[in-house]
């Protein structure tokens, strides 16, 4: 699949304990996406937030770290992330979803040639390069 130019970012914000029968709500919307054959799906999980409790969850006090904020977030075409919003009421019954356009500079498989044939190579792909602690050349 190719995905460039305009798109729609679907941001779904819960906690990292909220679920779907017995399963992580994050992990169920990830399963849910790729069903769907949305481009992709990445979540993150926050280390401090507050939502409508207005309670801070935090990853410094071990009192309050039990419930954690998660982004869940999936990037496609308008009219896919359209067809996939249905879902969310079936499973979102409290957290935040917001909707941002977006651009696609690139979207491609790891090892994919890119566009216009062989690697020109990058500082990552160099001896001495960023990755492997040293300075590029």
């Amino acid at each position: 699949m190719r995905l460039t130019g305009p798109a729609l970012r679907l941001t779904v914000y819960v906690g990292e304990h909220d679920t779907w029968r017995h399963k992580p709500l994050f992990a169920e919307l990830v399963h849910r996406a790729h069903q769907a054959g949305l481009a992709g799906a990445s979540v993150f999980r926050g280390i401090e937030g507050f939502g409508a409790s207005s309670l801070i969850h935090t990853s410094r006090l071990l009192s309050l770290s039990e419930d954690l904020p998660v982004a869940v977030v999936i990037i496609d075409t308008a009219e896919r992330i359209h067809a996939f919003l249905p879902q969310l009421d079936e499973l979102v019954t409290e957290g935040l979803v917001t909707l941002d356009e977006c651009r696609v500079i690139r979207y491609a498989a790891r090892g994919a040639e890119p566009p216009g044939g062989a690697s020109g190579g990058t500082a990552r792909d160099t001896p001495g390069g960023p990755t492997n602690g040293g300075t590029p050349r």
